[in-house]
């Protein structure tokens, strides 16, 4: 059998929100053998767009047809969270391998059913966390030794005003606030605290922003093993922030944003030493550099759907405990 050189993508919604569906497009043919090949939107004036950017490719205004008619191997889902894993499904089950925009899917059970249809078709299934690869979480992982154990991760997103409209401050189609920046901040928590969830807690407001189903503010409180622990806040109501990222070890911290890093230490004759330390260059491109060597070279995958589960699996519960006001165990440790 001769060696696969090549594999046709497409990208299911191409809406102009973000412009998303270019911005996929364009990361994936920079790796030869990605090809782009379709487009799918229901909005006919997307899928024009889609011609003039890509002379030639096929579009569809329809997940159905473009199935049925099209030659297209790997799919990628960008639509509203509420529909990842309907439409992540279908493909799959079409016998396409599928990425999915972030966040994975909204529920636990969502999760579950893609990755039961990956497994039966056996095609790959991944979720689309290019920023495993951002510059600060680069910059962390460098200087985390440095810092000895860490056993505690705290991180925020917010500030205080009315939330956007459309998902932004839809519950059903968001999953909730802490669905959008809580999808990046948990998975680089996780990479940060290797240790199994014991349990997960959520806490909720809901007071101010009574004309949207968004929740005001969502924290979520994860217990590991070996006494360490990671909370995360996403707010609509905060007058004051804090820290975007703080780490705390057993022999330093670690203070860090988008765009900077401070390193905490403690100097042989008990001084304090904080040194903001150079960020270390994104590498965005290796998420698909990885797909690409996945599916053309067998190389192993490294944004698996079990992963992106546990992401999804801290936001889920985090919102069902609030709810239910009690602590949830993990499924996924």
């Amino acid at each position: 059998m001769a060696e696969k050189k090549e594999v046709k993508v497409g990208v299911v919604g191409y809406g102009p929100a973000f412009n998303m569906g270019r911005h996929h497009l364009e990361s994936m043919r920079v790796h030869e053998g990605l090809v782009p090949f379709a487009v799918c939107d229901i909005d006919p004036k997307r899928t024009e767009a889609a011609k003039q950017d890509y002379p030639g490719i096929e579009t569809y205004n329809d997940l159905g047809t473009m199935l049925r008619k099209s030659a297209v191997e790997l799919v990628v889902i960008i639509l509203p969270h509420n529909l990842h894993a309907k439409a992540a499904i279908r493909c799959l089950n079409a016998g396409r391998h599928v990425v999915v925009e972030k966040p994975f899917a909204i529920t636990v059970e969502e999760c579950e059913a893609m990755m039961a249809a990956a497994r039966k078709n056996k095609v790959m299934l991944s979720t689309y966390h290019n920023r495993h690869w951002d510059s600060n979480i680069l910059t962390i992982m460098k200087h985390l030794p440095k810092i000895g154990r860490p056993f505690r991760w705290e991180s925020y997103a917010g500030g205080y005003g009315r939330p956007g409209k459309w998902w932004r401050s839809d519950k059903k189609i968001s999953g909730g606030i802490i669905y959008d920046w809580g999808a990046h901040f948990i998975e680089w928590m996780l990479q940060v605290m290797r240790y199994e969830m014991t349990e997960i807690c959520g806490y909720k407001v809901k007071e101010v922003w009574m004309d949207t189903t968004n929740e005001d503010e969502v924290e979520a409180v994860v217990r590991f093993g070996g006494d360490a622990v990671a909370i995360h806040t996403a707010s609509s109501i905060s007058m004051v922030g804090k820290p975007m990222i703080q780490i705390i070890g057993t022999k330093g911290a670690i203070v860090a944003d988008h765009s900077s890093c401070t390193v905490h230490t403690m100097a042989e004759d008990g001084s304090r030493i904080a040194t903001t330390v150079p960020m270390e260059k994104p590498e965005h491109e290796k998420y698909y550099r990885n797909i690409r060597g996945h599916l053309l070279e067998g190389e192993e995958l490294i944004i698996t759907p079990e992963w992106a589960t546990r992401v999804i699996q801290v936001l889920d519960y985090a919102c069902r405990s609030s709810v239910q006001r009690k602590a949830l165990k993990p499924k996924y440790k």
